[in-house]
């Protein structure tokens, strides 16, 4: 997996580390497996293993559910963005994840939980029919060991540019520690590990900030030396995204409201089954609910730790991107690891990128394992055998999965900004899954044949849409993000478009069989009532929620102008 670009960076970057940083590392891979092991003595059955046996607090579940997308492709990718973007990335949060948060807490969380589902794929097999599940499945798995091999690959590159380990010594450690403590211990082990990473990526990132701001004269000194070099659309959020204005982003605020605030970011947080998996394995229907309403609250702020570093890169670097400069968008957190750390902090840095690494592609394996065994493997291939045995191979497809992310890292090399190789991906497989559950859930009259035919168009269109007019220049879109939100939003349209065409000429579904299943047949909600001392007003998912969306829209403010 050796490119120029990995070795001349590896020269470049190279930190000065020494013992105290590895100490600081090996500590933390000791209690990763230390983790893995105490939590081996809970699995025994198939239920403690993929989902936890659904007995896990908010808190925990929370924590995890936001670790989970916390990964170093976020960290990483996001500080790209912003290095390329500038303050355009505060979308990605305060439109492009808190609204679709909010959603899944309060919206679709009953239909997941009180259907007791094993996972998202599941749930198009009870509204639908199967080869909407089998399908959803298939593109579920494929989907999820792309984005393990990019967290691979991103790490194989850092690592290697840090530390100067080959490429190969970086993947094997980290895919050898991921596959220990999920084997060992399955969903909890994930769940109480992303818990300890949120920790320590705040650990390494809140230093990178802080020194970052203090090296370029403060807040004032960062935006006035981004003006100069960027223009003064560069540190505002809505600044040139009028129609037919040119801006950063290469995209207008239709599109960004659409494309990402909408399709983008209901698709991943509302059907994303890495994230939908932690809220699955709460211990009751509130705490579930509960789940993505309090990572709502850290995602608000962790903007912060991911954008001020890249926005601190590109005017330390006014040439970062280009050839110039030597290196890449990627680069920016490395960069000022380099640059700012000392030793020791530096350890802390370097263990956080790792363990945010570990937490991406442990979601995506952990997701992938319980999707292929349940929804693929236990219903079409091998049907109705003990539940020792779907433990068992749950344990051997995690292997599998650790070994295929390892082939598709390749496929992230191409790829200057990894952001924008995970919005393509979540374009294709994330939102056609959104359209079909979203049309599914509020209209009764969607037919069973409809879920495959729509999550079908979707897919189609949305990789049409990028591969065949965007790459070709049939139509021009300024740039990859760009291209992604229309991508986005041609799967969605397309998608609802061919069920609703589907549903008018082939039967619906009976309709006790959409109790539940469909918005407004019962109110899953009031299904559990609260159990006593319950009704504090932090266990109210309606305040919950309600609470992070005008925090979030608060905060557009300062950047609006």
């Amino acid at each position: 997996m050796q490119s120029p670009t990995a070795v001349q960076l590896a020269v470049e970057l190279r930190l000065p580390t020494n013992w105290l940083d590895y100490t600081i590392l090996a500590i933390y891979f000791v209690v990763v497996l230390g983790i893995g092991f105490a939590a081996r003595k809970s699995v025994k059955t198939s239920l403690d293993f993929f989902l936890s046996g659904r007995s896990l607090p908010a808190w925990i579940t929370g924590l995890a559910f936001i670790s989970a997308n916390l990964a170093a492709t976020e960290i990483l990718g996001m500080a790209a963005n912003s290095a390329q973007y500038g303050a355009y990335t505060v979308h990605w949060y305060w439109i492009g994840a808190i609204p679709a948060m909010v959603f899944l807490g309060l919206v679709m969380m009953p239909f997941y939980y009180s259907s007791k589902v094993r996972s998202v794929p599941e749930m198009l097999l009870l509204r639908f029919d199967k080869w909407a599940h089998l399908l959803s499945s298939a593109l579920f798995a494929f989907a999820a060991v792309l984005i393990a091999g990019v967290n691979l690959y991103a790490l194989a590159i850092v690592v290697e540019a840090l530390l100067g380990w080959p490429q190969w010594v970086a993947i094997v450690v980290a895919g050898f520690f991921v596959l220990a403590y999920i084997t060992l211990g399955g969903l909890s082990s994930a769940i109480y590990n992303e818990v300890l990473q949120f920790f320590v990526i705040l650990a390494a990132l809140i230093p990178i900030t802080v020194l970052g701001l203090k090296k370029v004269g403060g807040w004032g000194g960062l935006t006035d030396k981004l003006t100069a070099q960027h223009g003064a659309d560069f540190t505002t959020a809505w600044g040139g995204t009028g129609i037919g204005s040119s801006n950063p982003l290469g995209a207008n605020w239709l599109t960004i409201v659409l494309g990402l605030g909408f399709v983008l970011s209901f698709g991943y947080w509302t059907t994303n089954f890495a994230e939908v998996q932690r809220a699955l394995s709460a211990k009751n229907l509130s705490a579930g609910q509960r789940t993505p309403l309090i990572a709502a609250y850290p995602k608000i702020f962790i903007v912060f730790l991911v954008m001020i570093p890249g926005l601190v890169a590109a005017a330390l670097v006014p040439n970062i991107g280009t050839s110039a400069s030597g290196l890449q968008y990627n680069d920016a957190i490395p960069y000022l690891m380099q640059e700012l750390l000392p030793n020791g902090v530096l350890g802390i840095a370097v263990t956080g990128l790792l363990a945010a690494f570990m937490a991406g592609m442990a979601a995506n394996v952990s997701s992938f394992n319980t999707v292929f065994t349940n929804d693929i493997w236990a219903k079409y291939v091998v049907k109705d055998r003990e539940d020792t045995y779907y433990v068992r191979f749950g344990r051997i497809i995690t292997a599998v999965g650790v070994m295929i992310s390892i082939g598709t890292a390749f496929l992230a090399s191409s790829f200057s900004n990894i952001m924008s190789y995970l919005q393509t991906l979540f374009s294709f497989f994330n939102v056609p899954m959104f359209v079909v559950f979203i049309v599914g859930m509020f209209w009764k009259r969607a037919s069973a044949k409809s879920g495959f035919w729509g999550l079908l168009a979707g897919t189609v269109t949305a990789m049409v849409n990028y591969f065949v007019l965007y790459k070709h220049d049939i139509i021009s879109i300024p740039t990859d993000q760009g291209a992604n939100f229309v991508s986005a939003i041609a799967g969605f349209v397309a998608g609802a478009v061919v069920m609703v065409v589907v549903s008018l000429f082939t039967a619906p579904k009976p309709a006790e069989e959409l109790q539940g299943l469909v918005y407004g047949t019962k109110s899953p909600g009031m299904a559990e009532p609260p159990a006593a001392g319950d009704d504090a007003w932090y266990r109210r998912p309606a305040l919950l929620g309600w609470g992070a969306v005008i925090i979030a829209a608060a905060c557009y403010i300062p950047f609006s102008f």
